[in-house]
């Protein structure tokens, strides 16, 4: 890649309908877990027109009231009239849950990976938060859509929403934000220069840094028109369709398996979820500006069988060290996992919105930076 180049990375808002099924699948996931932490869930959800369809598998020994657990999570998220694409006392909500497989729920002290698999994890120190800049800014401008329209300060806006922001790089570094593009459902009442003008004055412009924007910076607010229906009316929603929002943005590659849904033994979420926890460590301790770290797994086998480090030519470290590094101070077991990451104590629904990277709230453990002195220590950085 050139040194100076353009990067684009979309977020979408808690309304985007694979949103909603991320967030269903997890607010039902969280539901069992809190009675039955050795419950083994693999929840998927589709959501089209009127429709919600709870599917996959989950082992467990109490009761979880399906329907009305979606049915929760599509009020709060705002769907409470059917004029804005769906409505959460008039959509069919139906219960398709098998049991769990005896071949991958055995009882197993070791532990061993439930499936086999690729996990992806990244970190830059081009932000506080050791995100990629873009998707970063991009996940600041829905949240902010989700909060005005909460709080009454644009009450015309509705659920559904994206933002796409791109950033211009110089010599490797961001600079300034190229081009935001913003997409927000709204009434039909409003006046379209309206909707430009709040959205720019209490959405953009309140979450971008001001060094970050100048006169060549492009805005594309609704540039179709008007978005007044949304939701799963005009677009189907699946669980774990929107995995690039889940996690880097692009910036970093993705192994395919998605989060939401998925307890913590499934190496797809909590491998992931380490492999995040183990790079921004190493980014914050001085290891690298840039760092990839990829995993990957097979069904019954406890260690991984594959570790690859990538520090994008930002290390002066050789990569071989830094793998036993981390072999040395990260317990790579899925059982090691679950317990240095508390997995079973996770409100997981609130990682289906917004990104489950780069949090601010001290709610997740795999965004904590704590084994700094450690790696500095085992690699001699002073």
């Amino acid at each position: 890649m050139l040194n100076d180049y353009i990067f684009t990375s979309e977020s979408v808002t808690e309304g985007n309908p694979d949103k909603m099924a991320d967030q269903i699948s997890d607010a039902i996931l969280d539901y069992i877990l809190k009675k039955d932490k050795n419950a083994r869930v693999s929840c998927e959800v589709l959501l089209s027109n009127g429709l919600c369809v709870i599917a996959g598998e989950i082992k467990t020994e109490v009761y979880a009231p399906l329907q009305e657990i979606a049915r929760d999570v599509i009020r709060r998220i705002g769907y409470t009239d059917a004029t804005y694409g769906f409505d959460y006392r008039s959509a069919g909500v139906l219960n398709s849950i098998g049991e769990q497989s005896i071949d991958i729920n055995k009882d197993n002290a070791d532990l061993g990976a439930e499936d086999q698999g690729i996990m992806f994890g990244y970190a830059s120190d081009e932000t506080s938060n050791y995100m990629p800049m873009a998707i970063d800014l991009a996940h600041k401008i829905t949240k902010q859509l989700a909060y005005v329209r909460k709080n009454g300060d644009i009450p015309y806006l509705r659920p559904d929403g994206k933002a796409q922001v791109s950033v211009q790089y110089k010599n490797g570094l961001p600079v300034f934000v190229d081009t935001i593009v913003v997409l927000a459902q709204h009434s039909p009442d409003v006046k379209y220069e309206q909707l430009k003008k709040d959205i720019m004055n209490n959405v953009i412009l309140k979450v971008i840094p001001k060094n970050l924007i100048n006169k060549n910076t492009i805005y594309h607010i609704n540039p179709a028109g008007g978005f007044i229906v949304g939701g799963p009316q005009i677009d189907a929603g699946l669980t774990g369709r929107k995995i690039m929002v889940d996690t880097y943005g692009g910036s970093c590659p993705h192994g395919g398996g998605s989060f939401s849904g998925k307890d913590p033994t499934k190496i797809d979420r909590s491998a992931s979820y380490m492999a995040r926890y183990i790079t921004k460590n190493m980014v914050a301790a001085g290891v690298a500006k840039k760092m990839t770290l990829q995993f990957s797994y097979a069904i019954g086998v406890v260690q991984p069988t594959s570790i690859m480090i990538n520090t994008h030519n930002t290390s002066n470290i050789d990569e071989k060290l830094i793998q036993e590094c981390i072999k040395s101070l990260f317990d790579l077991t899925p059982k090691g996992i679950i317990q240095m990451l508390d997995l079973h104590y996770v409100e997981y629904e609130l990682t289906a919105k917004y990104g489950h990277f780069g949090r601010e709230e001290n709610l997740f453990k795999w965004e904590k930076i704590d084994k700094i002195e450690l790696i500095q220590a085992y690699l001699g950085i002073n």
